[in-house]
């Protein structure tokens, strides 16, 4: 039964699938102190990459990542969250018609930066301010793909919502697949984007050969 062989698609499918409920799980404990957010989304998509080139353990991948991100991580999730803080306030409490464009404006803003700053920390090494300015310089140049990935969130989130009112008991399956299987989806368009920084990154003499390239 080739289906079941290890390098058949079934079983890398599942094998994919097993790592997302993982990660999910890991990311929901590491971030049960909320503070530490950022630092679970940097190392969720650290341990996605990898195990997509199967390069190491998961767990060991995730726990590496989660450390030695700690202290950037949660800086800018300090940031982000202290602007979502702005965006809720102004939504529920600021219903006022001439404030509709700045409140679209800054969700947009925070979603642009939301969906790269954590695989930038992941993957390069820099300042917390360069790594924010490099996730909304390739977010806004590429932004085809931002779309793609908040696009894949919409359908994750309107999934969630059909499930909530239609079959309750679906989610449960997607609570497990979590923000880990976002973190798979997104992980190949993410390293297309990534690759020439890379390449430009190796070809500078800049990789000291750790898994986290500086980038200028």
């Amino acid at each position: 039964m080739s289906f079941l062989s290890p390098d058949s698609a079934f079983m890398r499918s599942l094998g994919s699938i097993v790592d997302a409920i993982v990660v999910s799980v890991l990311m929901a404990v590491s971030s049960i102190p909320l503070v530490t957010i950022g630092a679970a989304a940097t190392a969720g998509h650290d341990a996605i990459r990898k195990s997509l080139i199967g390069q190491g353990h998961l767990g060991k991948n995730y726990w590496r990542a989660f450390r030695e991100n700690l202290g950037k991580a949660t800086a800018l999730w300090g940031i982000f969250a202290a602007a979502l803080l702005v965006e809720v306030y102004a939504v529920f409490f600021m219903p006022q018609t001439m404030m509709l464009v700045p409140k679209f404006a800054l969700a947009i803003v925070w979603l642009i930066g939301f969906e790269w700053v954590w695989a930038f920390q992941a993957r390069f090494e820099n300042s917390v301010g360069r790594t924010m300015a490099n996730a909304y310089v390739v977010g806004v140049s590429h932004i085809g793909a931002t779309l793609l990935l908040i696009a894949i969130d919409a359908v994750y989130a309107a999934i969630v919502v059909g499930s909530w009112i239609y079959m309750p008991e679906g989610l449960f399956l997607l609570g497990l697949l979590g923000y880990g299987m976002l973190i798979m989806l997104h992980t190949p368009i993410i390293e297309r984007v990534f690759r020439p920084l890379v390449a430009a990154s190796e070809e500078s003499g800049d990789d000291d050969g750790s898994d986290r390239a500086p980038m200028p």
